[in-house]
Protein backbone atom coordinates (compact mmCIF):
# COMPACT_ATOMS: atom_id res chain seq x y z
CA UNK A 1 0.00 0.00 0.00
CA UNK A 2 1.65 3.10 -1.23
CA UNK A 3 2.17 6.27 0.95
CA UNK A 4 1.34 9.35 -1.32
CA UNK A 5 1.79 12.94 -0.35
CA UNK A 6 -0.47 15.63 -2.12
CA UNK A 7 1.23 18.84 -2.19
CA UNK A 8 -1.76 20.71 -4.23
CA UNK A 9 -4.32 23.96 -4.37
CA UNK A 10 -7.14 21.92 -3.45
CA UNK A 11 -9.49 25.26 -3.80
CA UNK A 12 -9.08 25.08 -7.54
CA UNK A 13 -11.29 23.22 -10.02
CA UNK A 14 -8.22 22.25 -11.67
CA UNK A 15 -6.61 20.80 -9.19
CA UNK A 16 -9.92 19.04 -7.63
CA UNK A 17 -10.31 17.23 -11.13
CA UNK A 18 -6.70 16.14 -11.02
CA UNK A 19 -7.62 14.49 -7.64
CA UNK A 20 -10.63 12.80 -8.80
CA UNK A 21 -8.55 11.11 -11.48
CA UNK A 22 -5.88 9.75 -8.53
CA UNK A 23 -8.05 8.75 -6.17
CA UNK A 24 -10.21 6.50 -9.57
CA UNK A 25 -6.50 5.04 -10.43
CA UNK A 26 -6.68 4.78 -6.44
CA UNK A 27 -9.06 2.88 -5.85
CA UNK A 28 -8.54 0.35 -8.82
CA UNK A 29 -4.88 -0.42 -8.34
CA UNK A 30 -4.17 0.41 -4.28
CA UNK A 31 -5.68 0.82 -2.47
CA UNK A 32 -3.24 4.00 -1.55
CA UNK A 33 -3.14 6.28 1.85
CA UNK A 34 -2.42 10.18 1.02
CA UNK A 35 -1.74 12.83 3.12
CA UNK A 36 -2.97 16.62 1.68
CA UNK A 37 0.22 18.75 3.19
CA UNK A 38 -1.09 22.28 2.41
CA UNK A 39 0.86 24.99 0.27
CA UNK A 40 2.04 27.10 2.73
CA UNK A 41 3.90 23.98 4.47
CA UNK A 42 6.02 24.72 1.56
CA UNK A 43 6.26 28.14 1.62
CA UNK A 44 7.00 28.03 5.09
CA UNK A 45 9.47 25.14 5.27
CA UNK A 46 10.57 24.73 1.71
CA UNK A 47 11.82 21.37 0.20
CA UNK A 48 14.00 20.55 2.92
CA UNK A 49 11.33 20.52 5.37
CA UNK A 50 8.97 18.73 2.93
CA UNK A 51 11.32 15.78 2.28
CA UNK A 52 11.95 15.67 6.41
CA UNK A 53 8.52 15.32 6.81
CA UNK A 54 8.37 12.63 3.43
CA UNK A 55 10.89 10.69 5.21
CA UNK A 56 9.32 10.59 8.46
CA UNK A 57 6.04 9.79 7.19
CA UNK A 58 7.50 7.13 4.93
CA UNK A 59 6.47 8.55 1.85
CA UNK A 60 6.33 6.34 -1.22
CA UNK A 61 5.97 9.30 -3.88
CA UNK A 62 4.84 12.86 -4.17
CA UNK A 63 2.97 15.01 -6.49
CA UNK A 64 2.56 18.55 -6.12
CA UNK A 65 3.15 21.84 -6.57
CA UNK A 66 6.60 23.14 -6.45
CA UNK A 67 7.14 26.22 -8.07
CA UNK A 68 10.15 25.20 -9.81
CA UNK A 69 12.34 25.27 -6.89
CA UNK A 70 16.39 24.44 -7.56
CA UNK A 71 16.32 22.36 -4.49
CA UNK A 72 13.51 19.72 -6.02
CA UNK A 73 17.26 17.39 -6.12
CA UNK A 74 17.13 17.10 -2.94
CA UNK A 75 13.86 15.20 -2.82
CA UNK A 76 15.09 13.08 -6.03
CA UNK A 77 18.30 12.22 -4.00
CA UNK A 78 16.78 10.66 -1.32
CA UNK A 79 14.65 8.45 -3.79
CA UNK A 80 11.33 10.09 -3.67
CA UNK A 81 9.77 9.77 -7.01
CA UNK A 82 7.81 12.64 -7.65
CA UNK A 83 5.57 14.81 -10.53
CA UNK A 84 5.53 18.40 -10.21
CA UNK A 85 2.24 20.71 -11.21
CA UNK A 86 4.11 23.29 -13.06
CA UNK A 87 3.59 26.84 -12.85
CA UNK A 88 6.02 29.02 -14.22
CA UNK A 89 7.53 26.38 -16.02
CA UNK A 90 8.43 23.01 -16.54
CA UNK A 91 10.95 21.07 -14.42
CA UNK A 92 13.85 19.24 -16.56
CA UNK A 93 14.70 16.73 -14.06
CA UNK A 94 11.21 15.35 -12.82
CA UNK A 95 8.14 14.69 -15.01
CA UNK A 96 5.30 17.61 -14.69
CA UNK A 97 2.07 17.65 -15.23
CA UNK A 98 1.30 19.78 -17.69
CA UNK A 99 -1.06 20.74 -20.71
CA UNK A 100 -1.44 21.04 -24.38
CA UNK A 101 -1.33 25.17 -24.39
CA UNK A 102 -0.44 25.93 -27.72
CA UNK A 103 -4.01 23.64 -28.75
CA UNK A 104 -5.85 25.37 -26.08
CA UNK A 105 -4.87 28.67 -27.39
CA UNK A 106 -5.64 27.44 -31.20
CA UNK A 107 -8.71 26.09 -30.27
CA UNK A 108 -9.75 29.43 -28.75
CA UNK A 109 -8.59 31.59 -31.82
CA UNK A 110 -10.32 29.09 -34.03
CA UNK A 111 -13.91 29.60 -32.07
CA UNK A 112 -13.41 33.14 -32.44
CA UNK A 113 -12.71 32.98 -36.31
CA UNK A 114 -16.04 31.01 -36.56
CA UNK A 115 -17.86 33.63 -35.10
CA UNK A 116 -16.58 36.49 -37.87
CA UNK A 117 -14.48 38.22 -35.67
CA UNK A 118 -11.31 40.54 -37.23
CA UNK A 119 -9.83 42.02 -34.21
CA UNK A 120 -8.34 39.50 -31.45
CA UNK A 121 -6.68 40.35 -28.04
CA UNK A 122 -4.87 38.16 -25.66
CA UNK A 123 -4.73 38.63 -21.80
CA UNK A 124 -2.10 36.81 -19.82
CA UNK A 125 1.36 36.85 -18.62
CA UNK A 126 4.79 36.99 -19.54
CA UNK A 127 7.07 34.54 -16.87
CA UNK A 128 4.37 31.84 -17.11
CA UNK A 129 4.45 28.88 -19.35
CA UNK A 130 0.89 27.98 -19.85
CA UNK A 131 -0.12 31.87 -20.38
CA UNK A 132 2.84 31.60 -23.08
CA UNK A 133 1.84 28.60 -24.86
CA UNK A 134 -1.69 29.42 -24.62
CA UNK A 135 -0.53 33.14 -26.39
CA UNK A 136 1.63 31.71 -28.47
CA UNK A 137 -0.87 28.93 -30.20
CA UNK A 138 -3.72 31.82 -30.25
CA UNK A 139 -1.61 34.13 -32.35
CA UNK A 140 -0.10 31.16 -34.35
CA UNK A 141 -3.80 30.94 -35.39
CA UNK A 142 -5.16 33.92 -36.04
CA UNK A 143 -1.95 35.31 -37.84
CA UNK A 144 -2.59 32.64 -39.92
CA UNK A 145 -6.28 33.60 -40.71
CA UNK A 146 -4.84 37.02 -41.55
CA UNK A 147 -5.03 39.29 -38.51
CA UNK A 148 -2.70 40.31 -35.52
CA UNK A 149 -3.16 40.09 -32.12
CA UNK A 150 -3.42 42.70 -29.40
CA UNK A 151 -1.40 41.82 -25.92
CA UNK A 152 -1.28 42.89 -22.37
CA UNK A 153 0.74 40.47 -21.13
CA UNK A 154 2.11 41.18 -17.36
CA UNK A 155 4.92 39.52 -15.37
CA UNK A 156 3.71 38.10 -11.60
CA UNK A 157 6.37 37.35 -9.03
CA UNK A 158 4.51 35.08 -7.26
CA UNK A 159 1.14 32.23 -7.55
CA UNK A 160 0.14 34.50 -4.80
CA UNK A 161 -0.55 37.41 -6.82
CA UNK A 162 -2.54 35.66 -9.36
CA UNK A 163 -5.65 37.39 -8.25
CA UNK A 164 -4.63 40.35 -8.06
CA UNK A 165 -5.00 43.46 -10.90
CA UNK A 166 -4.72 46.97 -11.79
CA UNK A 167 -8.00 47.74 -13.68
CA UNK A 168 -6.94 51.30 -14.20
CA UNK A 169 -4.15 49.87 -16.68
CA UNK A 170 -6.05 47.51 -17.84
CA UNK A 171 -8.84 49.34 -18.49
CA UNK A 172 -7.30 51.99 -20.68
CA UNK A 173 -6.07 49.20 -22.64
CA UNK A 174 -9.20 47.60 -23.33
CA UNK A 175 -10.80 51.00 -24.20
CA UNK A 176 -7.64 51.37 -26.59
CA UNK A 177 -8.83 48.43 -28.71
CA UNK A 178 -10.66 48.19 -32.12
CA UNK A 179 -14.11 46.93 -31.55
CA UNK A 180 -15.98 44.49 -32.10
CA UNK A 181 -13.24 42.38 -30.15
CA UNK A 182 -12.82 38.87 -29.38
CA UNK A 183 -10.48 38.32 -26.09
CA UNK A 184 -8.55 35.48 -24.87
CA UNK A 185 -7.50 35.64 -21.38
CA UNK A 186 -4.82 32.64 -20.12
CA UNK A 187 -7.50 31.77 -17.70
CA UNK A 188 -10.34 31.64 -16.03
CA UNK A 189 -9.28 34.06 -13.06
CA UNK A 190 -7.94 36.51 -15.65
CA UNK A 191 -11.08 36.45 -18.16
CA UNK A 192 -12.75 37.45 -14.91
CA UNK A 193 -10.61 40.39 -14.63
CA UNK A 194 -11.50 41.71 -17.75
CA UNK A 195 -15.11 41.15 -17.52
CA UNK A 196 -15.16 43.31 -14.27
CA UNK A 197 -12.37 45.90 -15.67
CA UNK A 198 -15.47 45.91 -19.08
CA UNK A 199 -17.97 46.69 -16.11
CA UNK A 200 -16.06 49.11 -14.78
CA UNK A 201 -15.34 51.10 -18.00
CA UNK A 202 -18.62 50.51 -19.73
CA UNK A 203 -17.59 48.08 -22.24
CA UNK A 204 -20.56 46.10 -23.10
CA UNK A 205 -19.88 41.88 -22.85
CA UNK A 206 -20.50 39.92 -25.70
CA UNK A 207 -21.62 43.19 -28.03
CA UNK A 208 -18.43 45.25 -27.76
CA UNK A 209 -15.85 42.42 -26.59
CA UNK A 210 -16.23 38.67 -26.17
CA UNK A 211 -14.63 36.96 -23.44
CA UNK A 212 -13.08 33.79 -23.35
CA UNK A 213 -10.78 32.23 -20.58
CA UNK A 214 -9.16 28.58 -20.08
CA UNK A 215 -10.16 25.97 -17.37
CA UNK A 216 -14.12 26.33 -17.00
CA UNK A 217 -13.64 26.69 -13.39
CA UNK A 218 -17.77 26.97 -13.11
CA UNK A 219 -17.42 28.76 -9.61
CA UNK A 220 -15.50 31.76 -11.72
CA UNK A 221 -17.25 31.78 -14.44
CA UNK A 222 -20.50 32.26 -12.97
CA UNK A 223 -19.27 34.38 -10.55
CA UNK A 224 -18.18 36.68 -13.94
CA UNK A 225 -20.96 39.34 -14.96
CA UNK A 226 -21.56 38.05 -17.39
CA UNK A 227 -21.01 34.35 -17.38
CA UNK A 228 -17.69 33.58 -18.61
CA UNK A 229 -17.22 31.27 -22.00
CA UNK A 230 -13.95 29.01 -21.07
CA UNK A 231 -11.79 26.23 -23.12
CA UNK A 232 -12.77 23.07 -21.06
CA UNK A 233 -9.79 20.84 -20.14
CA UNK A 234 -9.57 16.88 -19.64
CA UNK A 235 -7.49 17.16 -15.81
CA UNK A 236 -9.83 14.12 -14.54
CA UNK A 237 -7.61 12.26 -17.00
CA UNK A 238 -4.89 13.68 -16.45
CA UNK A 239 -4.56 13.06 -12.75
CA UNK A 240 -5.41 9.45 -13.62
CA UNK A 241 -2.33 9.28 -15.93
CA UNK A 242 -0.24 11.00 -13.44
CA UNK A 243 -1.50 8.37 -10.80
CA UNK A 244 -0.62 5.92 -13.05
CA UNK A 245 2.83 7.16 -14.03
CA UNK A 246 3.72 7.77 -10.18
CA UNK A 247 2.83 4.56 -10.00
CA UNK A 248 5.32 3.05 -12.04
CA UNK A 249 8.26 5.20 -11.02
CA UNK A 250 7.53 3.56 -7.64
CA UNK A 251 7.67 0.05 -9.07
CA UNK A 252 10.41 0.68 -11.64
CA UNK A 253 12.40 3.76 -10.42
CA UNK A 254 12.93 7.28 -12.32
CA UNK A 255 13.90 6.61 -15.34
CA UNK A 256 12.47 7.28 -18.82
CA UNK A 257 9.85 9.06 -17.27
CA UNK A 258 7.75 11.29 -19.51
CA UNK A 259 5.17 14.70 -18.78
CA UNK A 260 1.79 14.06 -18.49
CA UNK A 261 -0.34 16.24 -20.79
CA UNK A 262 -3.56 17.81 -20.02
CA UNK A 263 -5.99 17.90 -23.09
CA UNK A 264 -8.63 20.83 -23.78
CA UNK A 265 -11.81 19.14 -24.75
CA UNK A 266 -14.01 22.10 -26.23
CA UNK A 267 -15.18 25.57 -25.70
CA UNK A 268 -17.65 25.96 -23.07
CA UNK A 269 -20.11 28.39 -24.33
CA UNK A 270 -21.53 31.11 -21.60
CA UNK A 271 -23.40 35.30 -22.19
CA UNK A 272 -19.55 36.14 -22.37
CA UNK A 273 -19.03 34.82 -26.27
CA UNK A 274 -22.78 33.91 -27.39
CA UNK A 275 -22.44 36.27 -30.14
CA UNK A 276 -21.49 36.36 -33.62
CA UNK A 277 -19.66 39.16 -35.01
CA UNK A 278 -21.29 41.19 -37.48
CA UNK A 279 -22.00 45.01 -38.61
CA UNK A 280 -25.18 43.69 -39.97
CA UNK A 281 -27.93 44.83 -37.79
CA UNK A 282 -30.66 42.03 -39.20
CA UNK A 283 -27.98 39.49 -38.95
CA UNK A 284 -27.26 40.17 -35.15
CA UNK A 285 -30.70 40.41 -34.54
CA UNK A 286 -31.29 37.43 -36.04
CA UNK A 287 -27.94 35.39 -34.65
CA UNK A 288 -28.83 37.05 -30.95
CA UNK A 289 -32.23 35.04 -31.15
CA UNK A 290 -31.03 32.01 -32.42
CA UNK A 291 -28.62 31.85 -29.53
CA UNK A 292 -31.21 33.06 -27.03
CA UNK A 293 -33.57 29.84 -28.41
CA UNK A 294 -31.69 27.24 -29.02
CA UNK A 295 -32.90 25.29 -26.25
CA UNK A 296 -36.33 25.13 -27.87
CA UNK A 297 -37.67 23.36 -31.26
CA UNK A 298 -36.49 26.67 -32.75
CA UNK A 299 -37.30 27.02 -36.55
CA UNK A 300 -36.19 29.24 -39.43
CA UNK A 301 -39.58 31.12 -39.58
CA UNK A 302 -39.73 31.94 -36.20
CA UNK A 303 -35.89 33.69 -36.92
CA UNK A 304 -37.36 35.92 -39.81
CA UNK A 305 -40.42 37.16 -37.95
CA UNK A 306 -37.59 39.29 -35.41
CA UNK A 307 -36.40 41.23 -38.22
CA UNK A 308 -38.41 43.52 -40.98
CA UNK A 309 -37.45 41.45 -44.33
CA UNK A 310 -38.34 38.12 -46.46
CA UNK A 311 -37.38 35.22 -45.60
CA UNK A 312 -35.85 35.26 -48.88
CA UNK A 313 -34.00 38.24 -48.25
CA UNK A 314 -33.00 37.60 -44.81
CA UNK A 315 -31.76 33.96 -46.29
CA UNK A 316 -29.75 35.55 -49.26
CA UNK A 317 -28.20 38.15 -46.44
CA UNK A 318 -27.60 35.35 -43.79
CA UNK A 319 -25.92 33.29 -46.41
CA UNK A 320 -23.60 36.33 -47.56
CA UNK A 321 -22.50 36.95 -44.02
CA UNK A 322 -22.40 33.17 -42.38
CA UNK A 323 -21.70 31.21 -45.43
CA UNK A 324 -24.57 28.82 -44.95
CA UNK A 325 -28.37 29.38 -44.16
CA UNK A 326 -30.25 29.86 -41.43
CA UNK A 327 -31.08 26.34 -40.86
CA UNK A 328 -27.70 24.73 -41.33
CA UNK A 329 -26.67 27.25 -38.29
CA UNK A 330 -29.32 26.28 -36.11
CA UNK A 331 -28.70 22.86 -36.93
CA UNK A 332 -24.55 23.35 -35.77
CA UNK A 333 -25.45 25.41 -32.92
CA UNK A 334 -27.25 23.00 -31.86
CA UNK A 335 -25.20 19.72 -31.80
CA UNK A 336 -22.90 21.64 -30.22
CA UNK A 337 -25.16 22.45 -27.28
CA UNK A 338 -26.02 18.89 -27.51
CA UNK A 339 -22.63 17.99 -27.15
CA UNK A 340 -21.92 20.58 -24.13
CA UNK A 341 -25.04 18.93 -22.55
CA UNK A 342 -23.46 15.62 -23.15
CA UNK A 343 -20.25 15.59 -21.25
CA UNK A 344 -21.47 17.84 -18.75
CA UNK A 345 -24.46 16.28 -17.54
CA UNK A 346 -25.00 12.53 -16.79
CA UNK A 347 -28.42 12.85 -18.71
CA UNK A 348 -29.77 10.14 -21.22
CA UNK A 349 -29.57 11.27 -24.65
CA UNK A 350 -33.71 11.33 -24.50
CA UNK A 351 -33.23 13.94 -21.71
CA UNK A 352 -31.10 16.13 -23.59
CA UNK A 353 -33.35 16.35 -26.16
CA UNK A 354 -36.01 17.09 -24.22
CA UNK A 355 -34.29 19.55 -22.41
CA UNK A 356 -33.79 21.20 -26.18
CA UNK A 357 -37.41 21.33 -26.97
CA UNK A 358 -36.96 18.27 -29.01
CA UNK A 359 -39.10 15.78 -28.74
CA UNK A 360 -37.54 13.19 -31.39
CA UNK A 361 -34.40 11.92 -29.70
CA UNK A 362 -33.30 9.68 -32.09
CA UNK A 363 -33.48 12.41 -35.07
CA UNK A 364 -31.16 14.40 -32.81
CA UNK A 365 -28.85 11.43 -32.18
CA UNK A 366 -28.36 10.89 -35.96
CA UNK A 367 -27.83 14.43 -36.65
CA UNK A 368 -24.69 13.88 -33.79
CA UNK A 369 -23.30 10.75 -36.15
CA UNK A 370 -23.12 12.82 -39.21
CA UNK A 371 -21.11 15.71 -36.94
CA UNK A 372 -19.03 13.76 -34.92
CA UNK A 373 -19.03 10.46 -36.96
CA UNK A 374 -19.93 8.59 -33.78
CA UNK A 375 -23.31 8.11 -31.74
CA UNK A 376 -23.58 10.20 -28.51
CA UNK A 377 -23.16 7.16 -26.10
CA UNK A 378 -19.68 6.16 -27.96
CA UNK A 379 -18.71 10.04 -27.80
CA UNK A 380 -18.99 10.12 -24.29
CA UNK A 381 -17.91 7.24 -23.56
CA UNK A 382 -14.53 8.44 -25.49
CA UNK A 383 -14.11 11.94 -24.59
CA UNK A 384 -14.64 10.67 -20.90
CA UNK A 385 -12.63 7.86 -20.83
CA UNK A 386 -10.51 7.27 -17.56
CA UNK A 387 -12.61 9.43 -15.60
Amino acid sequence: MYKIILLIDFAEEYSKALLKGIAKYSRENGPWIFTRMPLFYRETVGIEGILKWALEWGADGMIGQFYNDPNIGKIIEAGIPVIAQDFKKRFDEIPNITGAHHEAGRMGADYFLKKGFKNFAFYGFKDIVWSQERSEGFEERIIRAGYKVHFFEHKMARPSELWYYKPNSIGKWLKSLPKPIALMACDDNQGQHITEACRLYGIRIPEEMAVLGVDNDEMICEFSDPPLSSVGQDAEKGGYDAAKLLDHMIKNGMHNFHDVIVKPTQVITRHSTDIYATNDDHIATSLKYIHQNIDKNLHVDEVVKQVPLSRRALEKRFIEVMGYPIYKYIYNLRIEKFTQKLLDTDMSVFEIALDMGLTDSKNIARQFRQVKGCNPSEYRNRHLAGK
